[in-house]
């Protein structure tokens, strides 16, 4: 299945005539564009008005809700998580309507993908905010991801392997970029296990060598699945290729080793590190006790049990792969959502390896 970009009707994307002075700006820099990614653990906004080459965020939010609390024991989301979220997206809708939004579109993941209620939920949203929410296949969700990223991948790579660490799964995607100007995503895993589930079966508050081995035997038992194919395991082996990460199991950790005693998104998005530097730091931070993580400026109370989980994930990343070097995006569905709905960017194919 080959995946296009979406375009928006009425809003041109070709080059016309030159406009005349005085006139009316033309309908596409009058547009405004909204993306919403409700995921397992956070809520994010991003608002937008197309830009050369891109777009310029005029509005954006963010929340930790939890969608997926319990929901690995009850296969439902719970009525606190609901309550949560939906308050979170009543601000978003706020939001959009304040910025007179033209254009929009609301993506869920992994919890709702997998809660039993997921219905029930979707109809409450809109009954009591409006907005219409898209459960999308982990298939989109992948391939969001590569296109909210896509100005991070380094041309001087053949290949790149994304990855998102969210709260319910974990995608990694490795992408093929050559020549054409085309990206084509080859190969594609969707593991059931991201921080908020992990974090609930481990208990990661105060995390152990054990339990975190058991944690990392677990993670590496699923990503055995993507290089099963023979094409792949010899992409992955190969030295062109580029590893991209986006999650707030990276960019808290890139932040950590920042030593930034805030958060900076200009600092964090796009830096490299070595690999074997922040595979050191995610054991570090994994076996901290509770109160010095606490302690880190850029994790918090929020993240202090679900970064645990995120560095188990990451490490067994960088563990079975061998890559010199990591690059952090704080960019990913909600970008790519922007992307397609303004025309804008690399378009992506789906063509996945087969032996």
């Amino acid at each position: 299945m080959t995946f296009v970009e979406s375009r928006v009707p009425g809003v041109k994307t070709g080059v016309g005539k030159k406009q005349r002075r005085g006139a009316p700006r033309p309908a596409r820099s009058r547009a405004v564009y909204s993306a919403i990614d409700l995921g397992t653990n956070n809520c994010r906004l991003l608002i937008a008005r197309p830009g050369r080459g891109g777009f310029k965020v005029i509005d954006a939010f963010s929340r930790i809700v939890r969608l997926g609390e319990g929901l690995g024991s009850s296969g439902r989301l719970s009525d606190e998580a609901m309550e949560r979220a939906v308050d979170a997206l009543k601000i978003c809708a706020r939001k959009i309507k304040k910025r007179r939004v033209t254009c929009m579109r609301s993506v869920a993941t992994e919890a709702c993908r997998t809660a039993e209620n997921c219905d029930d939920f979707v109809a409450l949203v809109k009954e009591e905010t409006e907005l219409n929410i898209d459960v999308i296949s982990s298939a989109e969700e992948a391939r969001l991801a590569v296109a909210g990223c896509q100005s991070l991948l380094d041309p001087s790579y053949d290949h790149a392997l994304v990855f998102d660490i969210g709260g319910g799964s974990t995608e990694l995607i490795l992408v093929e970029a050559k020549g054409d100007q085309r990206l084509r995503i080859l190969a594609w895993s969707s593991i059931p296990y991201g921080v908020v589930n992990l974090a609930e079966r481990f208990g990661c508050a105060d995390m152990d060598a054990t339990r975190y081995a058991a944690l990392q035997e677990l993670v590496g038992l699923s990503l055995a699945n993507l290089d099963k194919n023979s094409q792949v395991q010899n992409i992955l082996q190969g030295s062109r290729v580029q590893l991209l990460g986006t999650s707030g199991t990276v960019t808290t950790l890139a932040s950590v080793q920042l030593g930034l005693v805030r958060y900076d998104r200009n600092k964090v998005d796009g830096a490299w590190f070595d690999s074997s530097v922040i595979q050191g730091l995610a054991r570090d931070v994994a076996l901290m006790r509770y109160e010095e993580r606490l302690k880190q400026p850029c994790i918090g109370a929020d993240r202090a049990d679900y970064v645990v989980a995120g560095c188990g994930i990451l490490e067994t990343i960088l563990s079975r792969w061998s890559f010199d070097r990591l690059r952090v995006a704080d960019r990913g569905i909600r970008e790519g959502v922007l992307r397609g709905l303004m025309g804008v960017g690399t378009s992506i194919s789906l063509n996945l390896l087969q032996d």
